[in-house]
Order: C-alpha cells, then structure tokens, then sequence
C-alpha cells in the first residue's frame, strides 16, 4: 500500500539521533515519507551503541536503534567537510523537511541556519526538536528524557507519597516531543500546499511534556489545586486504579455512575451502592481506601482474567495489568497487524519484529517496508558520480 500512504513522495531528511527526532522520523516513515539519515561517518546515530546486547551494540546495530529506524534510508555526512556539504545543499533542495535534534544554534553554527536552509529551498518544512527550545534562558542546557521528565514536575506525581518522585518507566518525554514533531510536521505540509512555502518549527521537550500531563497541569492553572502522586490510583474518581484479584493485579476504572453500580453488583456488593459513603461520586473518592478495600476483598473469589471478561462485557473498563511480554502476545496486536516481521540486518536467519504506530489507512496497517539500514548504506545512491566537487560548495564552511 506504499503508494496509499498519506506522506507517499515526501522527502525527510533526519539529522536526528537516539529517539525523540527518530521516533518522529519513524512515524512519518510509516506515514509513507521517504526518510533519509543523515549520519556522521564512522559513528552514526547514537542509538546504534544503546541495547542489552553488547556484539548489536558493537556492530552498529544497537536494540535501541533497531526499534525507530526500520524503513529509513542511510547516508554518512560530515558537515564539516566540503565535499559532503555540497551533497548536503543538494539533498535539502530537493527535500519536503529537515529534521534536527541538536542543542540549539548547532546547526546554525554549522552554517546551516533557518534562513540559510529556506535560501536553499522555499518550500522546505524545518523542523528543530531540543529540550527546551530554540529561545529563552534554558535553550543551550543539556537535556534528556529524564532531566526533561524531573523538571515538568511529571516524576513529582509519579509513585506514592512513599516513594515519588519516579521516573516514568520509560522515556515518555523523548517520545510525545516526538509526537509533537510529526503531528506538526504533517501540518506544516498540509499549510504547504495552501501557501506554497515552507515554515521552521520549534520543538520545546519540556513544554510538551508539560501539554501532555493533562490534568496534572491544568488542575493547578485552572483552580489552584497541586496534583499529588497517589501510585496506581486515579484522582478524578473512584473506584478507578489497580485492584487485587485471586491471582493477581487488575485495573478497574468505574469512572462512571452506572460503572459502579454494574460494578458493585458483579462482585457481589450491591449493598455498596446505598452506603452512604460512596452515595456519589465525590463522596467515593473521599472514602477511596475503605472502598478500594471492600472491592478488593470480593474481588478476591476470582482470578483477574476472569473478572476482565465479566465486567469489560459488562461495559466496565477492566483489564489485567501484564508484562511487556505478555502485552506483545495479545491477540488484539496479532489481529490488526501491529508488529512486522523483517529480515534482520546483517543477521541471516534471525527475524527482527518492530512495531508500527497503531493506525490504520483504509483498514491496512502502517509498515516499514525495509530493516533498518547499516550505517552508510545508501551511501552510492546519495553521491553520484561527479557531484563531489568541493568547488561546487555553495555554502560557507563555519
């Protein structure tokens, strides 16, 4: 369905390493984009060296990287020799976007600022992902995921009273300001075609994240009230958080009057409904302890995978709480497609399983079409014959 794809004949050119900028690029990848990385000879994107296996990691083929790069393309570049910039101008006047996730200004200094990119190409769709943004006082300081996660006071509401702060479990700021890149990526192309001109986009990690808290933001800017960390529980109602069965955790969320009525008769404890305690809703969650225990000890009776399929047809969100092992199993991923199966690189006869994004275009999962490229690989399809000229350099080395 290549051609179906929405991004179908877009270039992206992926100046991006380890998995805020990869991960966006993987999505337009998926989208149907043409992804092009840019990679430092030798080297290459960080991600490469990340992974629990030490010979991947030493052959340039990290876990880390394998999961955001299936269906790219890769070229080494150095920006700082001629000949290479001179490939580099060529590829960004025929590219739809450029995306970058350096400390703000590198690539200015590299001589490779915004105004000298829309010189190059007009229609060009810039895209900066940092962790902080190009401007304001804290634009130059490192940053990752989990110094961007400590300073949106996300980690402040991770866990219990006991034991926050917590990091999330895994690098949700690197992720949603990836997010954020492609779904404004995809609308700046969208505008292009209104305007026929390319825009920059300034991608802050920290305000994303800060956007993505929802609630946890905007309790405490609408009326004042500061979130708290309360483990596996949820604020806004009860009885909604992870509940104990027979054999184990399971997740209910009765956010909804008639979920905990239907809820309260299931388990047995209709009585719970007239207890003036849990009359309504805001009395439920200020009772939410001798609630959760008179739920939990009829929940008791039953193993949870029992309980998910009682209360769930019931219309009662209820699931057991699995292991990324046992998630990757689930016969709802293997039903729409989720992962594919590629020829693993440079490994004849090992399978590497990647995930798409969970969308499907006319009913037909997002796939890479290809295994994540070895560094270099496209490197011939990238530098024809005689366009290696370093007096063909048009901009100036910094």
């Amino acid at each position: 369905m290549d051609d179906d794809r929405p991004l179908h004949g877009v270039r992206v050119l992926d100046l991006t390493n380890v998995l805020a900028g990869p991960y966006c690029s993987y999505q337009l990848m998926l989208l149907g984009a043409e992804v092009v990385k840019i990679e430092r000879p030798g080297d290459g994107d960080l991600a490469r060296s990340l992974g629990p296996e030490p010979a991947l990691n030493r052959a340039a083929l990290g876990a880390s990287f394998l999961a955001q790069n299936a269906g790219k393309k890769s070229v080494e570049l150095d920006l700082k020799a001629a000949a290479d910039r001179t490939v580099f101008a060529d590829l960004v006047r025929d590219a739809d976007v450029l995306l970058e996730n350096f400390r703000a200004g590198v690539l200015s200094r590299l001589g490779y600022g915004w105004e000298v990119l829309r010189g190059l190409n007009p229609r060009l769709v810039y895209c900066a992902i940092s962790g902080f943004g190009q401007t304001g006082p804290m634009r130059h300081a490192p940053a990752y995921d989990q110094i961007i996660q400590g300073l949106s006071g996300m980690m402040s509401v991770t866990g219990t009273p006991e034991t926050a702060p917590l990091r999330v479990g895994f690098p949700v700021s690197d992720t949603v300001g990836g997010l954020v890149a492609a779904m404004s990526i995809a609308a700046a192309l969208a505008g292009r075609t209104r305007t026929g001109e390319g825009v920059c986009l300034d991608v802050s990690m920290l305000e994303t994240s800060l956007s993505a808290m929802g609630w946890a933001a905007s309790n405490y800017l609408v009326s004042g009230v500061p979130p708290e960390p309360m483990g596996d529980q949820n604020a806004t109602a009860a009885p909604s958080g992870t509940f104990h069965a027979a054999d184990g955790p399971l997740n209910i969320a009765a956010n909804r009057e008639e979920q905990f009525r239907t809820l309260c008769r299931l388990v047995g404890r209709p009585d719970l409904v007239t207890d003036a305690r849990f009359a309504d809703r805001e009395a439920r969650k200020h009772h939410r302890s001798a609630l959760n225990d008179e739920i939990n000890a009829a929940l008791r009776r039953r193993p949870a995978v029992e309980w998910e399929r009682l209360l769930a047809d019931a219309g009662v969100p209820a699931a057991r709480i699995l292991t990324v092992a046992q998630s990757v199993e689930l016969d709802q991923l293997r039903e729409r497609g989720f992962f594919t199966d590629l020829e693993f690189p440079a490994h004849p006869g090992r399978t590497l399983r990647v995930s798409g994004n969970g969308v499907l275009v006319n009913g037909v999962p997002l796939r890479p079409p290809s295994p994540p490229p070895l560094l270099g690989e496209h490197n011939a399809e990238f530098r024809p014959a005689g366009r290696d000229d370093p007096a063909a350099e048009e901009v100036p080395a910094p």
